[in-house]
């Protein structure tokens, strides 16, 4: 069979896709299982919660993390079937990114210069890295095994994508704890943390995904 028909085949099999997707979602609740245990075992609830979660800045941390999460799975599931063209859901994230963005300027606004470096560096940074990584690595074994099933042409991508899902939804479960609320603290310890995790699986993806 030559290798066109065979992507042609791959892309037209309808019931390969809807296991895909149910097959990813049992898998998310694999490894959110595993992540809640571990959070469970390390970690508690920061007091307050979940009433705080109305606070705007704490609120946005939420917003960043889980619409980049519900971005990285719809990106996954469209890098692991042949052929098709991701470009055009690249767009959507521009959702938590302009959502961080205008938290960063609203708070670089109202907040004294003196005021920056402090939330900017917090109490917990090296405790965020670290957390937010370990959290999110039963979510990446687990979104990787399934994502396993497909097809990728570019496996690196769509292991990149398993991460950015990984991490983005572990850094969400540490929120629950964070009380570093600074959006300057987000943008550059949640997201190098959530970078660390998306590169991870952008190397394992190039081996394991490929097919």
């Amino acid at each position: 069979m030559k290798t066109d028909d065979l992507i042609r085949g791959l892309a037209a099999d309808t019931r390969r896709e809807r296991s895909l997707e149910s097959g990813l979602a049992r898998a998310l609740g694999i490894g959110l299982a595993g992540a809640v245990a571990l959070f469970a075992l390390i970690l508690s609830p920061r007091a307050g919660m979940p009433g705080l979660m109305m606070e705007p800045r704490i609120l946005l941390k939420f917003i960043v993390t889980l619409s980049l999460a519900a971005t990285s799975i719809w990106l996954a599931l469209r890098l692991v079937r042949p052929g098709a063209d991701a470009r055009p859901l690249v767009w959507a994230l521009a959702i938590p990114a302009g959502a961080l963005m205008l938290g960063v300027v609203t708070e670089l606004v109202v907040t004294p210069l003196q005021g920056w470096m402090p939330g900017l560096f917090g109490h917990s940074a090296i405790y965020c890295l670290s957390l937010v990584t370990l959290m999110a690595a039963p979510v990446l074994v687990s979104a990787l095994y399934a994502l396993k099933r497909g097809a990728p042409e570019h496996p690196m991508l769509a292991g990149a994508a398993g991460g950015a899902l990984a991490g983005s939804l572990g850094a969400a479960l540490y929120a629950l704890h964070c009380v570093d609320d600074s959006p300057l603290f987000v943008l550059v310890w949640y997201g190098i943390a959530i970078g660390f995790v998306t590169a991870a699986g952008a190397l394992i993806g190039r081996r394991v995904l490929s097919w």
